[in-house]
């Protein structure tokens, strides 16, 4: 089988010069890499270049061996969907929403609904007794720990999490990030991580930016 993700020489620069250059790297089933840099150092923008949602300037992104550079931008969102989880700083979960229907927000936009999937999930994370609460009664582990159980909903290939962890205190970051690693591996997905902690990415593979 071949890589999940592959990025061959990738380059990005912004007015005042290259923010990186020749970054390549590729990621089988369930394989983690962390990115790691202080602000600034280009963490997101690479992110972004592997999720589609910033345009190539140097180099090519592969997912499951298809090129992305080509592909339109209603093509790249739909094949996003169902390839791919995403985990920010910020949950960035629906007020709104119980918890329950946030981690079915991705499956309303598949045609893919399962609510039995998705309360095993919140079960998994420990969250099935939040199942049915607004974000705001939800601690920042909890709201973290939903944003991944949302990530995960569609079985991804590929997840990708910019500084999940930034926001939480220690003991959450510890508890969230050892989710991430876990379930990425349990599903068989490829794991991108970006962070400017050291102390977390001890055992993973990691590209310094």
């Amino acid at each position: 089988m071949g890589p999940v993700l592959e990025a061959r020489a990738l380059g990005f620069s912004y007015g005042n010069g290259p923010l990186f250059q020749g970054v390549s790297f590729a990621l089988g089933p369930g394989e983690a890499l962390a990115l790691l840099g202080p602000s600034g150092s280009g963490k997101t923008t690479l992110l972004h270049l592997l999720a589609g949602l910033l345009p190539l300037q140097e180099g090519e992104v592969y997912w499951e061996g298809a090129p992305i550079r080509d592909l339109s931008e209603g093509v790249l969102a739909r094949r996003r969907l169902r390839f791919m989880g995403l985990v920010f700083q910020h949950h960035f979960l629906f007020p709104e929403l119980t918890t329950l229907e946030n981690v079915l927000a991705p499956g309303y936009l598949a045609g893919e609904v399962d609510r039995g999937r998705a309360l095993a999930l919140l079960e998994r994370l420990g969250l099935l007794g939040r199942a049915h609460f607004l974000p705001q009664r939800l601690s920042g582990g909890e709201r973290q720990r939903a944003a991944v159980a949302r990530a995960l909903y569609l079985r991804p290939r590929l997840l990708l999490a910019d500084e999940p962890t930034a926001s939480l205190d220690r003991r959450q970051a510890w508890e969230v990030l050892g989710l991430l690693k876990e379930l990425s591996r349990e599903v068989g997905a490829a794991l991108v991580l970006a962070t400017h902690d050291e102390a977390l990415v001890e055992g993973l593979r990691v590209l310094r930016l």
